[in-house]
C-alpha cells in the first residue's frame, strides 16, 4: 500500500522520467565517446617553448581529426599536463592522469622520461590491469624503448636513433668531402645512443672517417657555447654530428655562426621550432636535419595540413607529422578494435599496416615501432630548386634531400614483448 499517494500530475511525470531512464539503459548510446589523452611534455623553463609547440600542433590535428570522425568514432581531447622534463615529475604526471581516469597518453621530449613512463606503465598494467594505460611516443628515440625495454604498452610512431644514423650513415658513403667527425650531444640517454651508433656506423660505413673529438653537454644547463665550438673547430673537424634539442641546439647554432664556423652540421632537429631562427645565411648548405617528414617533401596531404595551419597561426610552421600518424592511426585501431578499451587498442594497433601520406607504414608488431620513410633536408633560401616553403618566416627553409623507404633504415629488435591475455 501506498502510504504517501501522489497526486496525478506528479504520477505522470514520475512515469515518464522512468520511461526515460530505461531508455537510456536499454538503448545504445547516439553520441560519441570522448578519449582523454594526457600529453606529458616540458611545458615550463627553458625547453617550454618546444613543448608549447608541440601541443598547439597535436590540438590541431586533433581539432582535424575529430571534424572529419564518423558518428560511432570517438572525440578525442588534449589534456596537458607539465613533466618538466623530469623523469620524476613525469611520472607524477603520469599518475595524475591516471587518477583523473586517463587511459591514452603521449610524451616525445626526452627519452629519459620515456624509459620512466614505460616503467610506471609496465608496474600499473601488472597491479591494476583494468586501469593499463596506452604509451604513444611521437618522438622519444632511444633504441631500448624497442629494444630491451619494450613494452606491450608502448608504441612509437617516430624512428629510433639508430634507425636515423642508418639513413644519415648511407648517405655519408656518398659524401666524400666528409672526413673528419665531432660527436656533439647531450649528457643523456638519448645523446649518448646516437654517440655509440655514430662510431658504430661510421666505422661500418666510412672506416676513412677520423673521429677528431666528441663532447657530452648537460641538457638545458649551458647558456654560452662559445668554448665549444672552439675545441670543434681546434679539432680540424669538417662535421659536426648532434643530437641537440631545443635551447641547446639553437645556442649552439648561435655561438657557431657567431665564430664563423663554416663546416657540416649534421642534427635530428634543426626544424624545431625557434631553431631555424638562429641560422639564416651562414646555416645554408651546411645544416641538415634528419626527420620523418618536411614541409618541403612531395606529400600533398601533409602539405595541406601544414599550409592550413601556418595561415591560423603565421609565426608558427607545423612539423610534428608523428602527431597525424599517432592519431589518426589510434583512431583507426580503436575502428578495428570496435573499443576505446587499451588492450583492445594495443592488440589492433600491434601489426597495423596504414595508408598515410607518406606512404604506407607498419606498427611493427615485434617491438611497437613505426616502420615509415625517414627525409634528410638541407638549409637552402626558399625559391631556391625544392624549396617552396621556408621555416620560422626566415627565407629559408629545408630542402628534400633524400628518402628513405622504411626497409633501408629498419633495424633489428632483441624485444621480447610480454603480452596480456587476449
Amino acid at each position: 500500500m501506498n502510504r504517501f499517494p501522489l497526486k496525478r500530475g506528479m504520477r505522470s511525470a514520475v512515469c515518464v522520467a522512468t520511461l526515460a531512464a530505461l531508455c537510456l539503459t536499454t538503448a545504445p548510446a547516439s553520441a560519441a565517446e570522448t578519449v582523454k589523452i594526457a600529453f606529458i611534455e616540458v611545458l615550463s623553463g627553458a625547453f617550454a617553448f618546444t613543448g608549447q609547440a608541440s601541443l598547439k600542433q597535436l590540438r590541431e590535428v586533433v581539432t582535424q581529426l575529430n571534424a572529419s570522425s564518423l558518428p560511432t568514432d570517438p572525440k578525442f581531447e588534449i589534456v596537458p599536463f607539465d613533466g618538466k622534463g623530469s623523469p620524476q615529475e613525469s611520472a607524477s604526471a603520469l599518475r595524475a592522469a591516471s587518477d583523473q581516469g586517463i587511459r591514452y597518453v603521449t610524451q616525445g621530449g626526452g627519452s629519459g622520461v620515456a624509459f620512466a613512463l614505460v616503467d610506471a606503465l609496465e608496474k600499473q598494467a601488472d597491479r591494476e590491469p583494468q586501469n593499463a594505460m596506452v604509451y604513444l611516443n611521437y618522438s622519444a628515440m632511444d633504441p631500448g624503448l624497442t629494444n630491451d625495454k619494450c613494452s606491450f604498452w608502448h608504441f612509437r610512431f617516430y624512428p629510433s636513433s639508430e634507425m636515423q644514423i642508418e639513413g644519415l650513415t648511407t648517405y655519408l658513403q656518398k659524401k666524400p668531402d666528409v672526413k673528419k667527425v665531432f660527436l656533439f650531444n647531450q649528457n643523456y640517454t638519448h645523446g649518448q645512443t646516437v654517440s655509440k651508433a655514430s662510431r658504430a656506423y661510421l666505422a661500418k660505413k666510412r672506416p676513412d672517417v677520423q673521429i677528431v673529438g666528441e663532447d657530452f653537454v648537460p641538457i638545458a644547463t649551458v647558456r654560452d657555447f662559445a668554448p665549444y665550438i672552439a675545441k670543434i673547430a681546434a679539432s680540424g673537424a669538417d662535421t659536426v654530428i648532434t643530437s641537440n634539442w631545443g635551447t641547446d641546439l639553437s645556442l649552439l647554432f648561435k655561438a657557431a655562426k657567431d665564430f664563423g664556423l663554416n663546416i657540416n652540421f649534421y642534427t635530428f632537429n634543426a626544424n624545431n621550432p625557434g631553431v631555424p631562427a638562429q641560422m639564416g645565411p651562414w646555416g645554408v648548405d651546411k645544416v641538415s636535419v634528419m626527420w620523418n617528414w618536411g614541409s618541403n617533401a612531395p606529400t600533398p596531404a601533409l602539405e595541406k595540413i601544414a599550409v592550413a595551419y601556418k595561415q591560423k597561426n603565421p609565426d608558427e610552421d607545423f612539423i610534428y607529422a608523428s602527431h597525424w600518424y599517432t592519431m589518426n592511426m589510434l583512431r583507426q585501431a580503436m575502428r578495428q578494435a570496435k573499443s576505446i578499451e587499451t588492450k583492445k587498442v594495443a592488440y589492433a594497433l600491434e601489426g597495423m599496416h596504414y595508408q598515410s601520406p607518406t606512404g604506407d607504414v607498419e606498427m611493427r608488431k615485434t617491438d611497437h615501432q613505426m616502420l615509415a620513410p625517414i627525409y634528410l633536408g638541407v638549409w637552402a633560401k626558399k625559391g631556391s630548386p625544392g624549396v617552396k616553403y621556408d621555416a620560422d618566416n626566415t627565407g629559408y627553409g629545408f630542402r628534400s634531400e633524400v628518402v628513405w623507404d622504411s626497409y633501408v633504415s629498419a633495424q633489428p629488435t632483441s624485444c621480447q614483448m610480454k603480452r596480456p591475455p587476449v
